[in-house]
């Protein structure tokens, strides 16, 4: 016990404590000495630790008025990555109201340089273009407009390195390459087509088709009844079976 007060009265009278937190006893029934003899006054200290307590307590329900504060001024910002901890630091609040001053301060530097009709006009002018009926709206719309540009920003990058065009190639570009590959692949497989089917007429394709549909009912029809008069159930086994019939 003796240690462990020893320990409590040297951070106590550590430069980092704070002054309020070490008075030394008046009473002698109260004072606690330690190994070398001197007095520990720290009877108050329990009332100290619960104060700090009901401090650490508070800081939880101010941390989320601040975060209420700070989803009315600053929306857009982003979600403060200790709101899942348990114990809230006093950093955690600084970080949140260093946020919100700094949109004060810049919204006192742009209102030097906008009018609020200019930035009315602005508004306006983003909810033509992107069709959105409401304030609320805009800021859901701005996200998604901003995800949008992102997806589009690394598809043409990809296109531009499989395509091996040069990353200042504009978008007209991309699409006209794009379109001389679909039309080589496709004179491709008009020439495999025309090469598996023996011709290079269409109309002789189109005959060979019809022909196709004349005769390959019948013959399925014959070869089924092969089957089931041989009792087999493989293409393979119907000449052998024949031939041993024979």
């Amino acid at each position: 016990v003796l240690k462990v007060l020893s320990h409590i009265d040297s951070i106590l009278r550590s430069p980092r404590a704070p002054p309020l937190i070490y008075r030394r006893s008046k009473g002698p029934v109260q004072n606690y000495t330690k190994e070398s003899g001197q007095e520990c006054g720290f009877e108050h200290l329990p009332l100290t630790i619960e104060m700090w307590a009901d401090q650490l307590m508070a800081l939880k329900d101010l941390h989320r008025s601040l975060r209420k504060l700070s989803l009315e001024l600053v929306p857009w910002h982003t979600a403060d990555p200790q709101d899942n901890r348990e114990s809230i630091r006093v950093e955690d609040l600084q970080f949140i109201v260093d946020a919100i001053l700094e949109e004060i301060e810049n919204k006192e530097k742009n209102s030097q340089t906008q009018s609020l009709p200019t930035l009315c006009a602005i508004v306006s002018h983003f909810q033509k273009l992107f069709d959105v009926n409401s304030l609320s709206g805009v800021y859901p719309r701005m996200n998604e407009v901003y995800t949008k540009l992102g997806e589009m920003t690394n598809a043409m990058r990809n296109l531009h390195e499989l395509l091996e065009l040069d990353s200042s190639a504009p978008p007209t570009v991309v699409v006209d390459t794009v379109g001389k590959l679909c039309d080589i692949i496709n004179e491709n497989v008009t020439e495999q087509v025309q090469q598996l089917l023996g011709t290079q007429d269409i109309h002789s394709i189109i005959k060979k088709l019809e022909e196709h549909e004349c005769f390959f009912p019948p013959f399925q029809a014959l070869i089924q009844d092969l089957l089931c008069l041989l009792e087999i159930s493989n293409l393979d086994d119907i000449l052998p079976t024949v031939r041993s019939l024979k």
